[in-house]
């Protein structure tokens, strides 16, 4: 007969080989988990975001005469005229503002209204 804490012994041996030969032991692996998190992080995170400072980018090249804006600062306005770096914004009948092109948070096109 097989004393108790022997049999555990065998057990517990048994087991922590087994785990370690099957697909439990690669992703045990503290590399390939860390791999794992930084392409979860560039996936969820990371990629979303060029994606959609891109998108941005494209419709401020884009700003035309008339299109309805929205500045960082929450100011509403109407595209008066577009130069190289700067954007000139109506906002309200005689009230012209200038402003950078990374100032624009959001366009509105006119033909879109």
């Amino acid at each position: 007969m097989i004393p108790i804490h022997a049999f555990i012994a065998n057990f517990l041996a048994a087991d922590t080989t087994a785990a370690a030969s099957g697909p439990a032991g690669l992703l045990g692996n503290p590399m390939i988990m860390m791999g794992l998190m930084v392409i979860m992080f560039y996936f969820l995170l990371i990629r979303p975001q060029q994606v959609q400072r891109k998108e941005m980018a494209a419709r401020i090249a884009s700003l035309q005469t008339g299109d309805r804006v929205i500045t960082t600062s929450g100011i509403h306005g109407i595209v008066h005229n577009v130069k190289e770096h700067t954007v000139i914004v109506k906002v309200s009948e005689g009230t012209m503002l200038e402003f950078d092109k990374p100032a624009i948070a959001s366009v509105k096109k006119k033909d879109a209204a």
